[in-house]
């Protein structure tokens, strides 16, 4: 009698769940179409469950489908970082990566620089979810999250990519109304555009000071925040990244510089005795693409957090 391999069909389904499609997935494993869906069919008839809808035009996953598609993922790339092991071919990033970012961030920063990653690693596939939300890495099976502003305590390893620096900035026409803030009390006799808690953090020498601020609009938004601000409503605080072309450009001046707050860019992924060449590479590959002037502290090794 014919012995059915455990594996069998397993990267034909993982394959067919992430290119949403069978002929997609044949063609990145090199096998026909046909081939591909006599395997997944197989593998349904011995887990005597339905793990694929399929019609003429589209392919999506059963709810048990998603179950051990999650199940099956980690074990595919468990079995790449073991042949890499022993191959001894640590420094050549394959497999798939599960990444996650902050929405605004990652859609601006974080995913071009990933598609520049794919572009020069083709060995390597990826998916970039991107979640405001604090994602727990272990549980959702994430490979590498990138996270902002202060680090808890954490049994992941840790990477500071780089500063993140906080202005308060206003339009020219805003301040040639209403005066430019030179301390933090001034902030009281100013139009403040908040986020959803009215308070802004600044540096004073060595010292955070929290500053209580109000103003016309207080929305969870930096995108509508920044509008806001160009418009002439008010002064706004917000990291470099939603600011770096209008203070560029001249549409938004930066004040209250002696206060600017730095805090830092993270990357961080499960401990492991042996990450393998996709996360750690990428991790370097971000860090390099965010090299700028150092106004903060410098970037670092990994961190292990105390747990």
């Amino acid at each position: 009698m014919e012995t059915i391999l455990p594996w069998e069909g397993v990267v034909e389904f993982v394959t067919v769940v992430e290119q949403h499609s069978f002929t997609a997935a044949a063609r990145k494993l090199g096998m026909s179409v046909a081939q591909v869906s006599r395997q997944v069919s197989a593998l349904e008839a011995r887990l005597a469950t339905r793990l694929l809808y399929r019609t003429t035009r589209t392919v999506s996953v059963t709810e048990a489908g998603q179950q051990y598609y999650q199940h099956c993922r980690p074990l595919l790339d468990g079995l790449h970082a073991a042949e890499q092991a022993l191959s001894h071919t640590q420094a050549r990033p394959i497999g798939h990566l599960r990444l996650t970012a902050p929405v605004y961030y990652g859609e601006t920063v974080i995913a071009p620089i990933l598609l520049r990653y794919l572009r020069d690693y083709p060995e390597v596939s990826a998916e970039l979810n991107l979640d405001n939300r604090k994602v727990d890495l272990v549980a959702e099976n994430f490979d590498l999250g990138i996270r902002l502003g202060p680090m808890d305590a954490s049994s992941l390893m840790l990477r500071q990519l780089a500063p993140r620096v906080h202005h308060v900035c206003a339009s020219p026409a805003y301040l040639a109304r209403y005066g430019t803030p030179h301390t933090l009390a001034d902030l009281r006799q100013h139009a403040c555009l908040v986020g959803m808690v009215e308070v802004w953090r600044f540096q004073d020498g060595q010292q955070q000071r929290d500053i209580s601020v109000s103003g016309p609009l207080r929305c969870s938004s930096g995108v509508a925040l920044r509008t806001a601000a160009l418009q002439g409503m008010g002064l706004v605080q917000l990291p470099d990244y939603y600011l770096a072309d209008a203070l560029a450009s001249g549409a938004l001046v930066s004040v209250l510089e002696r206060y600017t707050l730095c805090d830092a860019v993270w990357a961080t992924w499960p401990r492991s005795r042996f990450t393998p060449p996709k996360v750690t590479m990428l991790v370097e590959y971000v860090q390099a693409a965010l090299t700028r002037q150092e106004s903060c502290p410098a970037a670092g090794d990994d961190i292990a957090g105390e747990g």
